[in-house]
């Protein structure tokens, strides 16, 4: 099967609708796929469920999608950092599925091993177990939480093949590779196109298998959302 596509546009066609469940890379604006989610901004696809660490910032990341006012409803750990996405859930614009950061990893982890739920003690007795299990094992209570999936992933990786193998690099690996495993059709780009055997098999965080199609990705901007910095001594 071929998986190398030309760009972003060629890579999505056909897989995108409206309503479907999208899971985006990345952390704050670290590993996000920059050229796959402008290309969904530019299908216009609306309604969308997308399950990401948070929503990016205002006018870039996912916060694009925002901005289009495509994103129906997000399932995250974090949203500090976008006043729209904040003034979209108060008027009732946008639904949110809060979820504590490890939850959500292993609710994704969980989702792409095919594990239908788990127990946790992260939010007993809180509002995030709400309407959910609980259950005691050994005298402790642990609420239940699904795992999930969604109709198509999109990563990020550093260096990738055209099988479809993904290395990330440091801290942009963050919930990339378990979002791979976890979307029904996996799109990834990267920085770098290799052929394959040019990347060693003890290095891959993603096997190629996880992957349907891939794109060498440009005009990467890699913003930070604040930059802090102290003087050298």
């Amino acid at each position: 099967m071929r998986k190398v596509h030309s760009d972003a546009t060629s890579a999505l066609a056909g897989l995108l609708r409206d309503g479907m469940t999208i899971m985006a890379g990345g952390f704050g604006l670290c590993g996000i796929p920059e050229n796959l989610i402008e290309a969904i901004k530019e299908a216009g696809v609306k309604d969308l469920t997308v399950i990401s660490n948070n929503c990016g910032v205002d006018g870039w990341g996912l916060g694009r999608l925002l901005d289009n006012g495509q994103i129906k409803k997000m399932v995250s750990s974090y949203v500090g950092e976008n006043k729209l996405f904040a003034q979209q859930y108060l008027s009732g614009q946008l639904e949110l599925e809060f979820n504590p950061q490890g939850t959500l990893a292993e609710r994704i982890r969980a989702g792409g091993a095919g594990i239908p739920a788990f127990f946790t003690k992260t939010g007993v007795g809180t509002v995030v177990a709400d309407g959910k299990e609980v259950r005691e094992f050994n005298g402790e209570k642990y609420v239940m939480e699904t795992g999930l999936i969604a109709d198509l992933s999109i990563v990020k990786a550093w260096t990738g093949d055209s099988e479809g193998n993904l290395v990330y690099r440091k801290t942009a690996r963050n919930f990339n590779p378990m979002m791979a495993t976890a979307g029904r059709i996996t799109v990834a780009e990267v920085e770098h196109l290799v052929k394959p055997g040019e990347i060693d098999p003890d290095h891959i965080h993603t096997p190629g298998i996880y992957v349907k199609r891939i794109i060498l990705g440009t005009n990467y901007e890699k913003r930070i959302e604040q930059r802090t910095t102290r003087k050298r001594v």
